[in-house]
């Protein structure tokens, strides 16, 4: 019979407990040590979330306090602005600049505008984003994965290398120069970005969830592909259209370099142009009021804010959607 090594077993009796050849504790002694071990491990716990939370609080802060410096600048005089000591708060709440920045600022041209843009911008690149997505998620074609590999690196090249190319096309088309109209002055700011490829690629990745087995039993119930994509495809993928609703719709809306370069009149430009415009600007001194500026920026802000609050979870769910299957 082989020899038993008693020399790493523990051995349990009804006075004691025996952990090894050197070691013997008895009952109480081995309950206040689990005691101790489990109070060290709830500590650490305690230690480490409580660490966790105020990094959290602390990039939290970071973020918030741009928006909370606009605000309180919104609501201070001039010379408080440009103070050398500055203010966490207004010394004097200055309401009335909001009402003077309703009274000198065209809001109802500029939001319509941006509306316009915004709205037309956003429709054109949910089709060509669903149609473009469709095929390389879907159709068998030569060369889909190396059409889809070139889309994927452009999307390593700046922007603002395309604004040259993009503007001599526009001028191509006639929509610019001193008889520009605001239906010219609309589609040079709209047509441009009509696609993304990077919104191609998120509802590309969406739709390589559907199961083919859906796409099969279509096409032998005699579907057209058409009828598919907007029948079954589309619906399925929702959330993620509707992600990419609200980020271009919040991409148009914050839009400045390129529609100030395009349009040659300020009534045909968006809302962020128009925070520039001379209706801050205090001529006689030759300086710019901030405090009306920011309390226009406030007014402005507010519609995209509110608009996250209320959709979050749907850009959570379709970003999130989207990443589950290469």
């Amino acid at each position: 019979m082989a020899q038993q090594n008693t020399s790493t077993k523990t051995y349990i009796d009804f006075k004691s407990v025996r952990v090894n050849d050197n070691i013997v504790l008895s009952l109480e002694e081995a309950g206040k040590t689990v005691d101790a071990i489990k109070r060290t491990e709830k500590v650490s716990r305690i230690i480490m979330t409580v660490l966790t939370y105020a990094f959290i609080l602390f990039l939290a802060l970071i973020v918030v306090f741009p928006f909370y410096w606009m605000i309180i600048t919104s609501l201070k005089q001039n010379d408080e602005i440009r103070a050398t000591t500055q203010t966490f708060f207004p010394t004097i709440v200055m309401w009335s600049n909001y009402i003077h920045v309703f009274q000198v600022f065209d809001f109802t041209n500029y939001m319509f505008n941006t509306i316009v843009v915004a709205i037309f911008s956003t429709l054109g690149t949910l089709l060509t984003t669903i149609l473009a997505a469709f095929a390389f998620a879907r159709l068998r074609f030569k060369g889909r994965d190396a059409v889809f590999a070139i889309f994927l690196m452009t999307m390593m090249i700046p922007g603002e290398m395309m604004v040259i190319s993009n503007y001599i096309t526009v001028a191509s088309f006639g929509w610019l120069g001193k008889d520009q109209t605001r239906i010219d002055a609309y589609l040079a700011m709209i047509v441009p970005f009509w696609t993304s490829v990077f919104y191609i690629y998120l509802l590309r990745q969406n739709f390589k969830q559907i199961p083919n087995e859906l796409y099969l039993a279509a096409k032998v119930d005699g579907k057209s592909d058409w009828s598919f994509l907007w029948k079954v495809m589309v619906p399925l993928a929702a959330p993620t259209l509707i992600s990419i609703t609200i980020l271009k719709f919040m991409g148009t809306w914050n839009s400045y370099v390129w529609p100030n370069l395009v349009t040659n009149q300020s009534d045909y430009r968006l809302i962020s142009n128009g925070l520039r415009s001379s209706a801050f600007v205090d001529i006689d001194a030759g300086i710019t009021e901030y405090g009306y500026q920011m309390a226009a920026t406030v007014a402005v802000t507010v519609p995209l804010f509110l608009l996250f609050i209320f959709f979050r979870k749907y850009i959570m769910k379709g970003v999130g959607r989207a990443g589950i299957k290469g």
